[in-house]
């Protein structure tokens, strides 16, 4: 199952850009209605501040509307389990150019109905070491590649000559993981 990415969508990235023009026309006014060290807040900016809380509030139901849809999906396969890999929030919000999508995507979220779901259907839910090796071990015969680089989107392993895409890879590694 493939879930495209909410972020990329026309209607969110049409909302985002109505949500950059308003804050730049409030602003704006602000700039102009600066009276010496303070700002003064006319009636004007209120009301473009309360749009600009709407767009803000169209923007979060539509993320959440999606990970409600995904998780739904997924739970209404009725899988006998349900591997997630602990990811490394915290080092990948240190890169500047990936942070913003990583924030977006609301992973605790998703991670946190997965596992409500998982419960209230009586589905087990396994969470996986953020060390362990998903992506690095060969599926087939169980070689770690010791240097995996995230541009390498094909495994290949070295030792029985497996050639996979590196995700589908990660997944079947996944679901033979055990608590």
């Amino acid at each position: 199952m493939k879930f495209n990415n909410i972020n990329k969508t026309k209607t969110v990235k049409k909302t985002e850009k109505k949500l950059r023009r308003l804050q730049r026309k409030v602003s704006n006014k602000y700039e102009k209605n600066k009276k010496g060290e303070s700002y003064q807040k006319t009636s004007n900016i209120k009301k473009l501040e309360k749009q600009i809380k709407l767009v803000h509030r169209r923007l979060n139901g539509i993320r959440k509307n999606h990970l409600h849809q995904a998780t739904n999906k997924i739970v209404k396969t009725k899988p006998s389990k349900v591997v997630m890999e602990t990811l490394n929030i915290q080092g990948m919000m240190k890169n500047k150019h990936l942070s913003k999508a990583i924030q977006q995507q609301g992973l605790y979220e998703f991670k946190r109905q997965m596992q409500y779901k998982c419960e209230f259907n009586g589905i087990e839910f396994i969470e996986c070491d953020k060390w362990y090796p998903s992506s690095k071990t060969c599926s087939e015969c169980g070689h770690i590649k010791k240097n995996l680089s995230l541009s390498e989107r094909t495994y290949i392993c070295e030792e029985c000559g497996c050639i996979i895409d590196r995700d589908l890879n990660a997944a079947i590694n996944l679901s033979r993981y055990s608590a």
